[in-house]
């Protein structure tokens, strides 16, 4: 007989979400484009419309593409690149409006953990229970927080 391991059970609670910028941020990048495409116009009308369309296409897909992104998968919790498991988190609260201002604001505290989004109302605030992390909570934006609460909770059942 072969002496194999079983592989950890893989958890259901998973979520993923980009942080993407807004509209309007994505709106004012694409004003770069006729800019650009002004700077060309001397040389070319054509090389000119061809600048400014590829540089408003570079702006925006980098500003998307390097949008932090939120996941929960296999007991871990991911913001942007820092990573915890969710055996070292404590009670998961969503907050949005007037709670939310007040999580990313003054509600904000100096050994919290903070990834925040303009243009992202959702905050959600997660204690941490590891007595060896210098932090005492994740504070991060999310377009869906009720959603991230409860699968940040259901995780931590599972485990």
């Amino acid at each position: 007989m072969h002496n194999i391991e079983q592989a950890p059970r893989p958890t259901s609670a998973s979520y993923r979400e980009r942080l993407s910028p807004s509209l309007w941020v994505l709106l004012s990048a694409a004003v770069c484009a006729p800019m650009a495409s002004i700077v060309f116009v001397p040389l070319d009308g054509t090389i000119a419309l061809i600048i400014g369309v590829a540089v408003g296409i570079a702006i925006i897909a980098s500003l998307i593409l390097t949008s932090p992104v939120l996941t929960l998968h296999d007991g871990v919790l991911r913001v942007g690149r820092a990573r915890i498991a969710v055996s070292d988190l404590g009670t998961a609260s969503a907050y949005t409006g007037d709670e939310a201002r007040q999580a990313r604001g003054a509600g904000l505290g100096r050994a919290d953990w903070h990834l925040l989004r303009g243009g992202i109302e959702g905050v959600v605030r997660v204690e941490v229970i590891d007595p060896d992390d210098p932090t005492s909570a994740w504070v991060f934006s999310s377009r869906t927080p009720d959603r991230v609460a409860a699968m940040i909770t259901r995780a931590q059942r599972e485990r």
